[in-house]
């Protein structure tokens, strides 16, 4: 499997904007915490990792083509299981056909668009993540305005697949981000 430092490197390679790093960086981190708290053996959790950091790899060069510019050209370059490859593919089923079905592909589902939309709502705040309560993100998530590149229904459907109420999942990821 590729190194971590190695996913870094690629990562930096594709993406130069800072704050489409900073995402891929965020969902990262959500999915090593929930494969954690899953209690999956290190080859999974670095798998986890790895599909949240690489997941729109190809959205800043090919955002026409994400992600399946990546599957298709730039991942098989890689030493990347099929796992990984899944879940960056069922991360974006309008676009590629593939739906989240796996652990990992429902996980980073569930973990994308929350974490950009939670990152908005921390930016918003004098703290950050600091003392952020599930409240004032799902208050956000009414509004429709704030944030409004972002998918509600991805959001709700993301919470769904995993199982979870979405103030269960949002309180997680900002114990995760604080």
């Amino acid at each position: 499997m590729i190194p971590r430092a190695d996913c870094r490197e690629l990562l930096h390679s594709f993406i130069e904007n800072d704050a489409l790093r900073h995402h891929c960086e965020m969902v990262a981190t959500a999915m090593e915490a929930y494969a954690n708290s899953l209690h999956k053996n290190s080859t999974e959790i670095d798998e986890w990792w790895i599909a949240g950091l690489l997941h729109d790899l190809d959205w800043e060069k090919y955002p026409d083509q994400h992600p399946n510019y990546a599957i298709e050209y730039i991942f098989p370059k890689y030493d990347l299981s099929e796992a990984i490859i899944n879940a960056i593919k069922a991360h974006a089923p309008g676009r590629t056909g593939k739906h989240p079905e796996t652990e990992i592909e429902r996980y980073l589902f569930a973990c994308d668009e929350l974490s950009g939309f939670m990152h908005a709502v921390s930016l918003m705040r004098p703290t950050g993540f600091e003392g952020m309560k599930p409240k004032s993100v799902t208050k956000k998530l009414k509004t429709a305005n704030f944030a409004a590149n972002v998918s509600r229904e991805d959001i709700y459907r993301g919470a769904e697949l995993i199982i979870k109420p979405i103030n269960e999942h949002i309180q997680f990821l900002i114990q995760v981000f604080e």
